[in-house]
């Protein structure tokens, strides 16, 4: 499978953050499983994809020419593509993905979460989506998931979309497992969009 972790770049994170991509990588490489990825050498981004290829796997980059440009590119990626722009880099992870596993991380890691996210709870895809958060910082979002649930703004099927793991072995598992089609009704579908 190829499975696209969507992670931090940030530099000024604790050393655990990074070695849990390092984990994540390494995992994903004993399990035969190919890392898309964001194409860069900083931060959980370049732990994962160093860890995946010390491990034997296989890593497919996607980057942005303006990081490019400033020297983060990972130029040691198996494939390193190069877009035109972020949009065009979260297509091309989209497109080369079979499955998505988010890492804690910042506002960027949230809009690639949501992204697929709302894709997946409208129908446009049924791969496995998964969260690995072994220390809660995603806690508060789904409280306020919750919370949208409660006031009416969001639909169950928002719950089936996803799945929230604390260990790398349950989200591996969640990630292996036959994704289930997620078909939402016209009046789901409606107020997803609204």
């Amino acid at each position: 499978m190829n499975i696209c972790v969507f992670c931090a770049s940030s530099l000024k994170i604790d050393q655990k953050y990074l070695q849990l991509a390092a984990d994540v990588g390494a995992e994903l490489a004993h399990r035969g499983h190919t890392l898309v990825s964001g194409g860069a050498t900083v931060s959980c981004m370049g732990a994962v994809a160093a860890a995946t290829r010390a491990n034997g796997g296989r890593t497919i980059g996607v980057i942005p020419q303006v990081l490019v440009d400033i020297e983060i590119a990972d130029t040691d990626s198996d494939e390193l593509i190069v877009t035109e722009g972020m949009r065009e880099r979260k297509a091309a992870m989209d497109a080369r993905a079979d499955a998505f596993l988010v890492l804690p991380g910042g506002i960027g890691t949230l809009e690639e979460l949501f992204e697929i996210w709302t894709a997946r709870t409208i129908g446009i895809h049924d791969r496995p989506l998964v969260i690995l958060d072994p220390w809660g910082l995603y806690a508060p979002l789904r409280q306020l998931i919750d919370d949208m649930y409660e006031a009416g703004f969001t639909r169950a099927v928002v719950y089936d979309a996803i799945s929230w793991t604390t260990t790398a072995e349950e989200a591996f598992a969640h990630l292996e497992a036959t994704p289930k089609r997620v078909r939402p009704s016209v009046e789901e579908l409606g107020e997803a969009t609204g």
